[in-house]
């Protein structure tokens, strides 16, 4: 059996001093102690935090680039086993959101919140199977408060959103609704 993937949205802003840098460094860590391939965007912020995290605890990472950033200098993370980059910043979201057997949105900006917002409507229409959806900390909470109208999406809808506190609570919420892998093997994305 393949071990799972997780795809994790998150921000390039966060610098490592950051609270939000050391929470994602904090999930990856422990998504890596859990048996999950780590796959991020693969840039720097939360990104390279989660990266970060998961090789520290002897974890696979797996990130997500694109051609488009290299004219702006941007350098993947150095925490990564493997680059896939793409051509179209279209062609990455689309890996990005399909790929994990569960997502995860930490906080971020407009990319991580395009991320979120195609992800949840791959679910709702069915695009994408079901599969276990967490917005991690308390920022998409009030997001989610002033933005969630009954008018507008359904209970049902809402419902495919799990908002979690901590990097605990994730991966808690993860390995009760994922099976987890029996046996780890050298390539899990080969």
């Amino acid at each position: 059996m393949r071990q799972r993937m997780i795809s994790v949205f998150g921000s390039s802003a966060p610098p490592p001093e950051s609270a939000d840098y050391q929470i994602a460094r904090e999930l990856g860590r422990r998504l890596a102690q859990a048996g999950f391939v780590v796959v991020s965007g693969g840039y720097r912020g939360t990104m390279e935090a989660v990266s970060r995290g998961a090789k520290e605890a002897g974890g696979r990472t797996i990130g997500v680039t694109v051609d488009r950033f290299d004219r702006w200098g941007l350098k993947a993370n150095p925490y990564l086993d493997v680059e896939i980059k793409f051509p179209t910043l279209f062609q990455r979201l689309h890996y990005l959101v399909t790929t994990g057997d569960a997502l995860i949105a930490l906080p971020g900006g407009i990319g991580t919140l395009s991320e979120m917002a195609l992800a949840w409507s791959l679910l709702q229409t069915g695009e994408l199977p079901p599969r276990p959806f967490l917005l991690l900390g308390s920022r998409w909470r009030r997001l989610l408060e002033a933005y969630l109208d009954p008018f507008y999406i359904r209970e049902e809808d809402a419902a495919i959103l799990q908002l979690v506190e901590t990097p605990e609570e994730a991966i808690a919420t993860l390995e009760a609704r994922l099976e987890r892998p029996v046996e780890r093997i050298s390539r899990p994305w080969g």
